[in-house]
């Protein structure tokens, strides 16, 4: 029977964080990964400036520089009848050594972190490890049953305590005493790939067309396209066809002046626009006694705003803080997991109900031909965030930290250079 002090479930971007933390401070840590690589393509790949920063104390920050990435440094939406760009928040505002987004291939970003946890003697990252079940004795969470998916062999693993960071698929969310609480969503998203040609803006830029919005994410000699649609029209709008899409796509967007047809190379069929189902709940509970749930696995999140990675990796750092020397103490107790949601369900639960009041006044009269529910001229509006930098710098900030920065255990520091 194999054993360690901290089992972590899911090598994303929280189980990468929360793995090298606890790690660097010398608490055993087995990260099991289902997949056999992270290489996943049309996964959150906006690495936030509070992420910058807590790569800046471990000591990353050159090597994660030396990645390919492209930068965003302005937030910009379509106001008015013509379409007309706003700058409606500008990250290069805030003061600050990282005041922009990172575009990074989320794989690249993992790749990196594992490769750092992997120097430390208590850690190890198992991939093609899918966890099948929990380990129970007496009410308590005491490790899980794990399938290697390339041998076939199954296994137990016994941990201090298990971390669930492996998303909205997470088992822990079949736990009923945690209570998952749904919340409805308008919207579901198609990702596919344009070419982006020099003459297009910078940055991450919004546009609305028939019934859908669109985000297009600047990532240098192509750009990321995300396609708001009605929930539930998937199947529908696919068979319309996707050159009509295309067509419609390329109308919303007015600096595309040649048409989508003339951008090379450009989807040729479905199979390269890919559906993410958006879903939006919160667990009540991110915990019982052995167990703690952080991340999408606690919280999953819409992609309005695109900060579900920040929650994340922030949870993660939140996470090791309070649980660090209760691990090496091995005297972890239902308050020490506790803690951690005091902590940051405000956060968490303060965005989604940002993200609702957007679906509800914003986002689903959009989609579904109606005029969004803002009081006032959306023009003016746009006109007075445009000129005062200090309004630009609200939903800036917003974008690159959420409510607030957390702090890494002091053992976890690396400093650069």
């Amino acid at each position: 029977m194999e054993r360690t002090t901290c089992c972590v479930v899911g090598g994303g971007p929280a189980g990468m964080v929360l793995g090298l933390l606890l790690a660097r401070a010398g608490v055993e840590v087995t990260v099991l990964e289902k997949h056999g690589d992270f290489l996943r393509d049309f996964r959150g790949d906006t690495v936030h400036p509070s992420t910058l920063r807590l790569l800046d104390d471990l000591g990353l920050a050159d090597r994660f520089a030396a990645l390919p990435q492209r930068h965003v440094r302005s937030i910009r939406l379509p106001i008015g009848r013509d379409g007309d760009l706003f700058t409606v928040g500008e990250i290069s505002a805030l003061p600050g050594k990282y005041n922009y987004v990172a575009m990074v291939p989320q794989w690249d970003l993992l790749d990196l972190l594992a490769n750092e946890a992997k120097r430390e003697p208590t850690f190890q990252l198992r991939m093609n490890t899918e966890v099948t079940s929990f380990l129970m004795e007496r009410g308590r969470v005491t490790g899980v049953r794990y399938r290697d998916r390339v041998a076939g062999s199954t296994g137990e693993l016994r941990a201090t305590l298990t971390v669930a960071c492996d998303g909205r698929g997470s088992l822990a969310r079949a736990l009923p005493e945690l209570g998952l609480r749904e919340f409805p969503c308008p919207m579901d998203v198609w990702w596919f790939r344009l070419p982006r040609e020099e003459r297009d803006p910078q940055g991450l830029v919004g546009n609305a067309g028939d019934r859908y919005l669109t985000a297009m994410i600047d990532r240098g000699d192509y750009w990321q396209c995300a396609a708001l649609i009605p929930k539930g029209a998937d199947d529908a709008w696919r068979a319309q066809g996707l050159d009509q899409f295309l067509a419609s796509f390329a109308e919303a967007t007015p600096w595309i002046r040649q048409g989508v047809a003339d951008r090379e190379p450009r989807p040729r069929s479905w199979d390269e626009v890919k559906l993410l189902d958006v879903r939006m709940d919160r667990l009540r509970r991110w915990h019982r006694p052995g167990l703690l749930c952080i991340g999408d696995a606690a919280h999953a999140m819409s992609p309005v705003f695109g900060i579900g990675i920040n929650l994340a990796v922030e949870d993660a750092v939140a996470a090791a803080r309070h649980l660090v020397e209760p691990l090496r103490k091995g005297t972890v107790g239902l308050a020490d997991v506790r803690a951690v949601q005091r902590r940051r369900w405000p956060t968490a639960a303060g965005t989604q109900l940002l993200q609702r009041i957007a679906h509800a006044r914003v986002i689903e009269p959009l989609l579904q031909g109606r005029s969004p529910g803002i009081s006032g001229q959306p023009l003016r509006l746009a006109q007075v965030l445009t000129k005062a930098p200090w309004l630009k710098r609200g939903p800036a900030y917003f974008l690159a930290y959420g409510a607030g920065r957390e702090r890494p255990p002091a053992a976890s520091l690396r400093r650069s250079g």
